[in-house]
């Protein structure tokens, strides 16, 4: 396949894990990557969901991190469909950098952006059916990883709801540890640790 037929999507969010990225279409190969040039806020893209999702806006000297999925350019428009509410554009592979310093593939690179942040709301709040989906995936990415992801995520201090035993999101995997999960989003998650504590099971 040469270079100019080759896409990778960059994936900041749900898409860091494998298991969602499946329940969309198919993807290839996965790179855990730096991000520069964009930030990463939670914001309520629509308001039919009740919940919030991560985003990304434009914003010079800003980094956050993220995976490179390589994806053939027949699965765009289910990802495309996924991503409503967005914007999907290309950036200069110079945008992306490994984790690992071992060299990035060539091709076409796409991120779904937003160009502006509405902060979550009562109505519409950070969700731990969400939460717990993205930092699974980022646990397959190792601890740094999670840490970076943790960090350099805007808007902890909004309200947040644990949902677990009435998900409103919809890929949601109640089969992950919310133990291990609660453990990660303690120093940052804005209710008590009785409401953290509540799993999928109990």
């Amino acid at each position: 396949m040469s270079v100019q037929n080759r896409h990778f999507i960059v994936g900041y969010g749900s898409l860091i894990s494998g298991i969602s990225r499946a329940k969309t279409g198919e993807t290839g190969q996965v790179w855990p990557v730096k991000i520069t040039g964009f930030e990463r806020h939670w914001s309520i893209m629509t308001t039919e969901s009740g919940m919030s999702s991560v985003a990304v806006i434009p914003k010079k000297g800003a980094h956050c991190n993220g995976v490179l999925i390589e994806i053939s350019e027949a699965e765009i428009p289910v990802f495309d469909l996924r991503e409503q509410g967005y914007k999907r554009a290309q950036i200069d592979a110079s945008q992306v950098s490994s984790y690992h310093d071992d060299a990035l593939p060539n091709g076409t690179v796409w991120i779904y952006h937003s160009d502006q942040i509405t902060p979550p709301s009562t109505a519409c709040p950070i969700t731990l059916s969400y939460v717990d989906v993205i930092l699974a995936g980022c646990v397959e990415q190792g601890e740094r990883f999670t840490e970076d992801f943790l960090q350099h995520t805007k808007g902890w201090e909004t309200p947040l709801l644990n949902d677990r035993k009435t998900p409103r999101y919809p890929r949601v995997q109640p089969e992950l540890n919310a133990a291990q999960l609660n453990a990660l989003l303690e120093p940052v998650a804005n209710i008590t640790q009785k409401e953290l504590a509540i799993t999928y099971e109990s």
